[in-house]
């Protein structure tokens, strides 16, 4: 879609845009509007305010509603269907208790750190937040745990390898526009998450989350409750069964690195391995694995799939409603405003690279977004300095990426509805480690490009 002619100056589209993020919140935390419905007026105001065509503000948002549901509508279904069974099934609490025994309850946050890192590698975030999500809800009712004690290092660790390790796409996208090399990329890219991650993840959240108390809520909460199979899957069954989508992932990864294009194996892997089409061959796994094994019948089995997927229906409408809300931000000319800010900083390229996706990204709120449109603003900056480290650009560009999730990010309304969290709660913990991650990040890399 062409962008529209921006009836307002750069600077008037920045105020707008403030103006409506600032609104947005109002009706949702003071006037308790239904965050679909605030979305939804947000969107028209930024697009009747900017002098976008009226006919392409309405086709604009439905574009974005597609964009985001088309991928993540039938990953939260799936995945919630699987989170249902792993608990039902007692899996969830197989895991758990064995977690607490091998770590101890001081450690729990460190272990979920990790795990959603390792897994964050081959899977998207939402991915990730539904099948891990359930063991943070059981080990938070078991150990008596403030559930984003867990819940904040599990989502930090599937952020960070999210927006800087490939083969995700925001990485994938900047390696390929400025010309980094992606093995370096990748090596550079877990030499500074993980430290990252651990940072952000169970030392910030130690310091959050005594700050923000919450009960146990949200779709994750009502998907993890006592079990109801007669008997529970043996531990090592439960893992498989919960990690078969992260193993066919990574068997397409592999496929696409090793085999050539036109190869019926590369092709066969790459099926089996799309993120939609591994969900549900898990979930048709766990229906014997979570279910029939353990001695659930077909009737019972139904009744959980129908009763967990009706809550999620509310995820759907807001974070479509704010993928709708990014595109027209993005569309309204919001981000040439950016780009026009941004070039006039006078900074190192590695550091500008980490501003512009940032700026983008608390513009639109998209960090894929971001970090392709900084990609895009940065390549003539690096050929004319070619003794710029390029796979440290991608990095900081995918670091700028995450900045400040808020109200236009369709991740930011996923972690709310997910832990049961409010607006004001989410900003004031989600927000503030996704700041933590991208400024984390940037100072490892620039220690990093100051070294070599």
């Amino acid at each position: 879609m062409d962008l529209p002619i921006a009836m307002l100056s750069s600077n008037g589209l920045l105020l707008l845009t403030l103006a409506a993020i600032v609104g947005l919140i109002v009706l949702i935390a003071r006037f308790k509007c239904n965050a679909f419905i605030a979305l939804m007026l947000a969107s028209l105001v930024v697009g009747v305010g900017s002098g976008m065509p009226l006919p392409t503000i309405a086709k604009s948002f439905q574009e974005g509603v597609g964009n985001t549901l088309g991928f993540l509508a039938m990953i939260i279904g799936l995945g919630t269907i699987l989170g249902k069974l792993l608990a039902e099934s007692g899996a969830a609490e197989v895991i758990a208790n064995r977690m607490v025994r091998l770590l101890g309850v001081k450690r729990l946050d460190y272990a979920l750190m990790l795990v959603a890192f390792l897994v964050g590698i081959s899977v998207f975030f939402g991915v990730g937040i539904v099948l891990l999500g359930p063991i943070a809800f059981m080990l938070a009712r078991q150990t008596k745990t403030p559930i984003l004690y867990l819940a904040l290092p599990l989502a930090a660790g599937l952020s960070v390898a999210h927006g800087l390790i490939p083969p995700h796409p925001g990485p994938m996208v900047a390696i390929g526009k400025i010309g980094a090399d992606t093995g370096k990329t990748i090596l550079w890219s877990i030499v500074i998450g993980l430290p990252t991650a651990l940072i952000t993840g169970p030392l910030l959240a130690r310091w959050v989350a005594p700050r923000v108390p919450v009960e146990l809520g949200g779709l994750g909460a009502e998907t993890t409750c006592k079990a109801e199979a007669p008997h529970p899957p043996g531990f090592a069954l439960s893992i498989f069964t919960m990690l078969l989508p992260v193993i066919l992932m990574l068997l397409a990864t592999a496929a696409d690195v090793t085999l050539a294009v036109n190869d019926p194996m590369r092709q066969i892997a790459d099926f089996i391995g799309a993120p939609v089409v591994a969900m549900l061959i898990a979930v048709l796994v766990s229906f014997w694995s979570f279910g029939t094994h353990c001695g659930l019948t077909g009737n019972q089995i139904l009744k959980f799939t129908e009763q967990c997927v009706a809550p999620a229906a509310s995820i759907f409408l807001v974070v479509g409603a704010g993928g709708g809300f990014s595109k027209i931000l993005e569309y309204s000319g919001v981000g040439a405003a950016i780009a026009e800010l941004a070039l006039r900083i006078p900074v190192t390229p590695i550091l500008l690279g980490w501003i512009i996706a940032g700026m983008f990204r608390i513009a639109v709120g998209s960090a894929t977004v971001s970090i392709t449109m900084a990609a895009g603003l940065m390549l003539p900056i690096v050929q004319a300095r070619p003794d710029t480290n390029r796979e440290l650009l991608v990095l900081a560009m995918g670091a700028g990426s995450l900045i400040c999730s808020h109200v236009n990010d369709s991740g930011f309304w996923f972690v709310k509805e997910y832990f049961g969290l409010t607006i004001s709660e989410t900003l004031k913990t989600w927000t503030v480690v996704e700041t933590g991650i991208a400024v984390v990040s940037i100072a490892i890399i620039l220690t990093a490009n100051a070294l070599i």
